[in-house]
């Protein structure tokens, strides 16, 4: 299986696409070797505009740049990208529809070793509130890719979660389409319902649960807003259970908007599995803070055990 960082997939895909797209610029904060824009920097130095470590003038200036013509990429690292721009993102990206695409790396606790002040656990939530975001969490290099593909497609605005680390590319049967959720497992006992490095977990943590005789569906919620209402409200009604596995914050991000749904449309026991309402803590590695948070596959496996056997 072969493997390769979501942020890495991104700064290839800006090289080979600026080189047929003129349009395309893109806007750093002083953080280009790490979110590897730098690699377009370097093949095209006339469209890129790195501003230094100010992320509500990233947004100004990206926003300035899409107001000219441009198909902007603007990147930082998730938690200053959304959380200390989020009024210019809110109310002139969004308010004003303008195609600037947010991708952001180091999402999630793959920011870990950098503590808490980095680590972005709420972006999730705070994007998919404001009017004419569109928010994805790629599942892995591969479908990052396509992502961009659909993102420069559409126009608009769209935030999208990348990550630090070398990923698995998993195996996958479906082009990637917008707001449409994947079914990456099929099975009729018990919904697990996940985003980016999750899915591979949960995948894995569905293994463990056959042998324990429970047949757990996977699906893979890479677009939180537009959400899948179909293909959770399929997998409810096939299922009965869902529990929803996210690295970011139990509240507002994948487990909210799930909760939300299925509430309106086919209420069904739904469990939430992510970060609670805490700050993570020290500089530690990632494997650490998912063994806390119980999001290794052996712990989601096991909560989703008790959540079958309660059942009964």
């Amino acid at each position: 299986m072969s493997i390769k960082a979501t942020r890495d997939a991104y700064g290839e895909w800006l090289v080979e696409t600026g080189k047929t797209n003129r349009d395309i610029v893109v806007v750093d904060a002083d953080l280009a070797e790490s979110t590897k824009t730098i690699m377009f920097g370097k093949a095209y130095p006339d469209r890129f505009f790195d501003v230094g470590a100010a992320e509500q003038n990233l947004i100004d200036v990206a926003a300035g740049l899409a107001i000219g013509g441009k198909r902007v990429f603007a990147s930082s690292f998730a938690y200053f990208l959304t959380g200390r721009a989020w009024d210019q993102i809110r109310n002139i990206v969004a308010h004003d529809n303008l195609n600037v695409c947010l991708v952001a790396s180091h999402g999630g606790l793959s920011a870990a070793a950098d503590g808490a002040s980095h680590l972005a656990l709420q972006d999730v939530s705070l994007m998919r509130v404001i009017p004419n975001m569109r928010v994805v969490v790629p599942v892995d290099a591969e479908e990052t890719k396509s992502a961009l593909d659909t993102a420069l497609k559409e126009g608009g605005p769209f935030y999208m979660r990348l990550r630090r680390d070398k990923e698995p590319i998993l195996q996958k049967s479906y082009k990637f389409k917008l707001g449409r959720a994947e079914i990456m497992r099929d099975g009729e006992d018990v919904t697990l319902a996940a985003f980016g490095p999750m899915v591979d977990a949960s995948l894995k943590a569905a293994t463990i649960l056959k042998d324990m005789m429970i047949d757990a569906r996977v699906l893979n919620i890479h677009t939180v807003k537009p959400l899948d209402g179909d293909a959770l409200e399929a997998a409810a009604k096939a299922t009965g259970a869902i529990l929803t596995i996210e690295d970011h914050s139990v509240y507002g991000g994948l487990g909210g908007a799930v909760a939300e749904s299925l509430s309106e449309n086919y209420p069904v026991l739904i469990t939430r599995l992510g970060i609670p309402d805490v700050y993570a803590g020290s500089s530690r590695n990632v494997d650490s803070y998912l063994k806390e948070f119980g999001l290794t596959p052996d712990a989601i496996a096991a909560r989703t055990e008790q959540i079958v056997e309660n059942r009964k």
